[in-house]
């Protein structure tokens, strides 16, 4: 570590930070009183503007679980992730945003209530996105910032060092979510965003140019956007389960869909989708993997993920990798304290006013739930250490609840008469089919699996439902008359 790079680091994070407190100051929830309202703490009170959707959407999903994981399957078939999430985008501008806004939704599941008229059905779905924040995706994301800042700055890489750094992450993470609420999040997320992007963007060219712009000499396999059987993303896996994990991912997963409800207008909260959408199409694949490509000629086989991390530290000058490091310590944050705050408000829309009541100060049971979860995440970490590829293990562990629980979404929306447990019988047999296939049975690869999946929760829900329940579906296409909520 050099003192230009820490000085560099602690100048642009203090900025960034003073930055958003002065853009929020007197704002809501960002005064730091820690009362509120739902509408005020979890959705800006609806004063997103599009830039700042577009923002937060581009970097809650942007970290290190990108960054540090898909360069370092150092190949370009990863980018396939980023290219079909511009499908998901789409999805959710024109299909599921219209529905939240029309039904006036404070979180992705207050849908599901409204269409089933049942509350269970709605914490069964929170629970679920519960399990996937705690135990997936924050420790995962911690785990990628400590690596990538470990290997960039030629640290011992140790499991001690991981914690203590994940600690770090943690503690000023939580910070965000706790006393700034949405607003807070959404506006560090966009100035993060410019900075990351525009820095990402400049590894990709030095990177390129540290090796002439001469990718001869890498394999095949490893430039294809072609994948085989082997592979990590088989070629015929595009047509299956691909666009399913986008769907659930960019529409219905609240960490995501929770940015483009908090503007004033269906229409602006379309414009930041479809910015958003521009911005992974253009710029986010050349920087998930072409650094990881390079950093193969320049390095050869580099292991768990270290890929990122040693190629930053090779083009980028000190003072510059010290604003990167700023950049990327941001984006980490970002993404933590978002899927922090979308936590807090499933919780408490969706479980704790359900069952327990109407609380009196909702940034104070928020801040509760963030801790909470930030101390589990934490004992987490260790386990995503022992993995060889974060990314893949990731979304092969998330395919436990993403496909259940898109098809409550897709059998709430699609069809009338259809009763809760029915659905509820469908996710819950959805999440023993994908443990089993991923885990004991393998006959194909897991994205297949997934597809498989989602047929299978789809197909007993509406079996029990006409079995059990004698209930005779329809297909709601067009229609309105959804039950109120119970």
């Amino acid at each position: 570590m050099d003192i230009t790079q820490v000085a560099v680091f602690l100048a642009i994070t203090a900025a960034i930070a003073f930055a958003t407190y002065m853009h929020c100051r007197g704002k809501g929830i960002a005064r730091g009183s820690g009362g509120g309202d739902e509408k005020d703490y979890f959705l800006a009170n609806g004063g997103l503007a599009w830039y700042f959707v577009a923002g937060s959407i581009t970097l809650t999903n942007l970290s290190t679980d990108q960054l540090v994981s898909m360069n370092g399957n150092q190949m370009l078939l990863v980018a396939w992730w980023e290219f079909a999430a511009v499908v998901g985008l789409f999805i959710l501008a024109f299909v599921f945003l219209p529905v939240y806004y029309k039904n006036n939704c404070t979180t992705t599941t207050e849908l599901l209530q409204k269409k089933y008229g049942d509350k269970h059905i709605r914490a069964l779905i929170s629970l679920l996105f519960l399990a996937g924040n705690l135990f997936i995706f924050l420790p995962a994301i911690l785990y990628g910032g400590s690596k990538f800042f470990l290997s960039m700055l030629g640290m011992d890489e140790g499991l001690q060092n991981l914690l203590l750094l994940s600690v770090i992450l943690a503690v000023i993470g939580a910070a965000y979510a706790i006393f700034g609420g949405l607003r807070a999040v959404a506006v560090s997320d966009t100035y993060s965003g410019v900075l990351i992007l525009s820095l990402a963007l400049v590894v990709v060219f030095l990177s390129l140019r540290a090796i002439d712009f001469d990718l001869s000499g890498i394999p095949a396999e490893r430039l294809t956007l072609v994948g085989d059987n082997d592979s990590d993303i088989p070629w015929h896996t595009l047509l299956t389960g691909m666009i399913f994990i986008q769907t659930f991912y960019w529409s219905t997963n609240q960490t995501i869909t929770q940015r483009a409800m908090a503007s004033p207008t269906v229409r602006e909260a379309q414009k930041g989708v479809m910015a958003a959408a521009g911005i992974r199409l253009l710029i986010v694949p050349l920087i998930v993997v072409v650094p990881g490509i390079v950093s193969y000629k320049l390095f050869g086989d580099v292991p768990q993920d270290g890929a990122y991390g040693k190629i930053v530290a090779e083009v980028l000058p000190l003072w510059l990798s010290g604003a990167f490091a700023a950049a990327l310590f941001a984006a980490v944050l970002t993404t933590f304290n978002s899927i922090l705050n979308a936590s807090a408000a499933l919780y408490v829309c969706d479980m704790h006013e359900a069952y327990v009541g109407k609380t009196k100060s909702v940034g104070r049971l928020g801040a509760i739930v963030s801790v909470v979860m930030s101390v589990l995440a934490l004992a987490l970490v260790p386990f995503f250490a022992s993995q060889e590829s974060l990314i893949n293990t990731v979304q092969q562990l998330y395919g436990l609840l993403s496909m259940p629980i898109l098809s409550a979404f897709i059998v709430g929306l699609a069809f009338r008469n259809v009763k809760a447990a029915a659905s509820m019988v469908g996710v819950v047999s959805g999440v023993a089919f994908y443990a089993a296939w991923s885990m004991w049975l393998q006959p194909a690869h897991y994205i297949h699996g997934m597809a498989v999946t989602l047929i299978v929760s789809v197909a007993v829900s509406l079996i029990i439902n006409a079995l059990v329940y004698d209930q005779h579906v329809e297909l709601a296409f067009g229609k309105d008359d959804a039950p109120e909520a119970a």
